[in-house]
């Protein structure tokens, strides 16, 4: 589309994506100035539309950027008040002690939370400082300088016709140009991927691990409600077919966070994650909790767990990738949002002193050095051998020698020095013939659903006339390649039921994506074995619209 004309619009920063990474810079930087121009662009159709999180904040990156929250009604209702772990077998479970666990590790003085909401407070103290902030504007396009340097994003492209083309009513969009371009896309966004490429950015980092993270919020039977009640489990149901464990939350207003997490670098392509998250909640201790109650929201999101030795370089001229764009999650924790805010406030505060001294669209490095030595690379440098042990050696290796490892490095020191990853998720994947199918049991309707049955509990929703937004680059892969070689894995790892085999009588077999359902987790992009498919962004304010996740 670059033979379009745009009109264009100067900023000081052009920041892209309301999440906490992105408000938490926006705000910073008109502490620092109130007469800097900021815009912030979010492609969900309200702030905090396509928030999902673990939901457990550590509110250290808060108070370092806005001191009185309390005051100012930040929605941190719920201290934890108590805090359990189980190892789960099919018909019961073992919990584990507190007391080995290292103090990093103790969720005393964080909340329980909903992230959306989170972010939606954050964007009102943003806007009340002047920050111009555009939800349903999806940025679709970087813009680059004549030196190759990030000028800026286009965003607001609506119209397009089915196949991608421009039509009579088509609007192009817009160019927002900076002196600097956060990007806070989240995990695996697509701009943030084209500029890692561009620049190399991770030529000198691990590969990036993910999960795949899936929740549903759960009213409850008030007998059974404990407000503060924080529950994470290992084991049963994943055992050896991959890593992960769950999360439970019992938030406000009776109302339970139940989650789920599969790491993505299992190598059983007939492992399904979605039908794992929902065999668990028929384990005795979780379906005694949720007997009577009713599921009123799903959803579904990616989480990077590459940790310290996959943060890639953050950095290149005229831009800044912030938060889990490059991989901030605390794995052991399941907590990166306040790493997130701690990250957007650090790029705030470089390009400030940069924009101050005449600068623009250089790098900024000292945003680079502050994550790296601060706290963020404090935080994720005394737990990064706890994945590496986990995917390599299993889970029991990694609660015993990862264990370990954290509390040596709380000493200042690690036995293990810093372990590599090794394989992409894409690439762990093994061939369909080196492993038995699994048989899930079917959902009830009850405590288990059905994928569809559930997308529609993430209020998701695409123009159906729209181009789809999830490109394949070879057409052809998926049933000349990833059917006899890998039984399409699309079918089973996609958490919403966008990806389908289609198989007829006298007919060759057909792949079909249903686009529609997409909420947005990018999975695909990520465990694809072959590489094919590429996530871009839809039509501004399309996608999920989660209520309180």
């Amino acid at each position: 589309m670059s033979e379009i004309e745009r009109e264009s619009m100067e900023y000081d920063v052009v920041i892209v994506g309301a999440g906490p990474a992105g408000l938490s810079a926006a705000i910073r930087l008109k502490q620092l100035d109130a007469d800097l121009n900021v815009v912030v662009l979010e492609k969900g159709s309200e702030v905090g539309a396509h928030i999902l999180s673990g939901a457990v904040l550590d509110p250290c990156g808060l108070d370092a950027l806005i001191p009185d929250w309390k005051e100012k009604g930040a929605p941190l209702n719920v201290p934890v008040k108590d805090d359990n772990f189980y190892m789960l077998g099919e018909a019961g479970g073992v919990r584990v002690p507190n007391f080995p666990m290292p103090p990093l590790m103790n969720n005393h003085g964080n909340y329980i939370v909903s992230m959306g909401n989170v972010c939606r407070w954050m964007a009102e103290q943003a806007e009340e400082m002047g920050v111009e902030i555009f939800p349903g504007m999806a940025c679709s396009e970087m813009v680059y300088g004549e030196n190759g340097e990030v000028r800026g994003v286009v965003a607001g492209v609506f119209g397009l016709e089915e196949d991608g083309s421009i039509g009579e009513n088509t609007e192009p969009g817009m160019e927002l140009l900076g002196k600097y371009v956060f990007l806070s896309e989240g995990v695996r966004g697509s701009l943030s991927q084209e500029v890692i490429a561009k620049y190399d950015l991770a030529k000198d980092a691990e590969p990036q691990k993910y999960g795949l993270g899936m929740k549903e919020i759960w009213e409850i039977d008030p007998s059974k409600h404990k407000e503060g009640s924080v529950t994470h489990t290992m084991g049963w149901p994943l055992g050896s077919n991959a890593g992960g464990g769950s999360f439970i939350y019992h938030l406000e207003n009776n109302q339970v966070y139940v989650g789920f997490v599969v790491h993505l670098g299992y190598k059983n392509p007939h492992v399904f994650p979605y039908m794992e998250f929902q065999r668990f909640k028929h384990h005795p201790m979780v379906a005694e909790l949720l007997e009577g109650g009713k599921r009123i929201a799903y959803g579904a999101r990616a989480i990077t767990e590459g940790g310290y030795q996959s943060l890639c370089k953050m950095v290149a001229p005229g831009v800044a990738l912030l938060g889990c764009s490059v991989g901030m999650v605390n794995v052991p924790r399941i907590k990166g949002n306040h790493n997130a805010m701690l990250s957007g406030k650090a790029a705030a505060e470089a390009a400030f002193e940069a924009i101050g001294a005449g600068r623009a669209s250089d790098e900024l490095s000292d945003y680079e050095t502050e994550v790296r030595t601060g706290a963020i690379g404090q935080d994720l440098k005394k737990v990064r051998n706890v994945k590496p042990i986990w995917s390599k050696r299993g889970l029991m290796a990694s609660l015993v020698f990862g264990g370990m490892d954290m509390w040596t490095n709380t000493l200042g020191f690690s036995l293990f020095g810093t372990l590599k990853h090794g394989k992409t998720d894409a690439a762990a994947t093994e061939k369909a013939a080196d492993h038995q199918k699994i048989d899930y049991p079917r959902p009830d309707g009850v405590l288990s659903f059905d994928r569809l049955t559930n997308v529609a509990f993430s209020f998701t929703n695409h123009e159906e006339s729209q181009p789809a937004h999830l490109k394949l680059r070879d057409s052809t892969v998926p049933i000349a390649v990833n059917l006899p070689l890998y039984d399409e894995p699309a079918q089973r790892y996609c958490p919403a039921g966008v990806y389908e085999v289609v198989e007829e009588a006298g007919k060759d077999p057909r792949f079909v994506i249903n686009f529609q359902n997409c909420v947005h987790c990018k999975t695909c992009d990520i465990k694809d074995p072959s590489q094919n498919i590429h996530w871009t962004v839809p039509q501004g304010g399309d996608g999920p619209n989660y209520p309180n996740m």
